[in-house]
Parts: C-alpha cells; sequence; structure tokens
C-alpha cells in the first residue's frame, strides 16, 4: 500500500485503525490456507467500505488488521460486517476445519479489540504543535502580527 493521504469530498485525512479479532474460546481454527484466504476477504470488503488495507496477519487464534479509513466510517459498523461476513465465507470454504472447533454460528469472539494508529508517535505530535508559530499579539483588524526586535 502506498502512503498515500485519504482524500474525500472536502476532507483529507490519514486515519489508520488496528483491529485484533480472536476466534470464540481462543481455540486454534486458522491454517495458513485459512489465514491466506481471509486476507482476500478483508481487502475485498476494505475496498467496498472504500478504505485500504494496510497489512493483515494472525496466529491459530487471532488475527491482526492494519487499515486505513475515511472519517465518515462507522468503525463499529466495519466490524461487525466483517466479522459476519468473513465467519460466513470462512464456513462456507472451510467446513471442516470448522466443525472440528465450532456447531452452527460460531466463528469470532462476540469482542474485539480496535486502536487508532499513525504515522508518528504522540510525543512527535506533541512536539510539533509546541513548537508553532503563534502570534504575539493581534491587531484591531484581527490579523496576527510578531512584534519587531
Amino acid at each position: 500500500m502506498k502512503n498515500d493521504f485519504y482524500s474525500r469530498g472536502r476532507s483529507v485525512s490519514d486515519l489508520k485503525a488496528h483491529l485484533v479479532l480472536t476466534t470464540k474460546y481462543r481455540r486454534n481454527v486458522f491454517t495458513a490456507e485459512m489465514l491466506t484466504r481471509l486476507h482476500e476477504i478483508t481487502e475485498g470488503l476494505l475496498e467496498q467500505w472504500e478504505c485500504r488495507l494496510v497489512e493483515i496477519n494472525g496466529e491459530e487464534d487471532h488475527v491482526h488488521i492494519l487499515f486505513q479509513y475515511h472519517p465518515a466510517m462507522e468503525l463499529s459498523k466495519f466490524v461487525n460486517n466483517f466479522k459476519s461476513v468473513s465467519s460466513r465465507k470462512l464456513r462456507q470454504e472451510f467446513p471442516e476445519q470448522i466443525k472440528k472447533f465450532y456447531g452452527q454460528e460460531v466463528f469470532w469472539n462476540s469482542s474485539y479489540f480496535i486502536a487508532s494508529c499513525g504515522g508518528v508517535t504522540i510525543t512527535t505530535l506533541r512536539k510539533y504543535i509546541e513548537n508553532q508559530s503563534r502570534p504575539d499579539s493581534l491587531n484591531p483588524d484581527g490579523d496576527s502580527s510578531h512584534a519587531e526586535t
């Protein structure tokens, strides 16, 4: 993925989220083939939501997804849609593997972890904001004027 900003309408943004999903009861369900297919499913869903996949990987009982999204996106709705669609597709395509661990309608844990993340640390961003050239005073017209030395 390119590190481009996301432009939509009148906004330009660079919002990224780290989503972690675990299998129900943290059972070791995933195989390498399932994780590869989940990668494809994830790319397709994110495209439908007008988002971009940055990275995805997982282990037998959980998956990490890093993606870029736009400000109008409702993350909780996306997560619920993702869990529903991915569960259905994985059940259809890997029924024998999933039946070893679960009965009907169970795949993902009902909870999830999501965190916002960006290209710089909070410390770096805070320092950048602190070092802005704040005007020393305002003239009566509201324009900023810098003190002459």
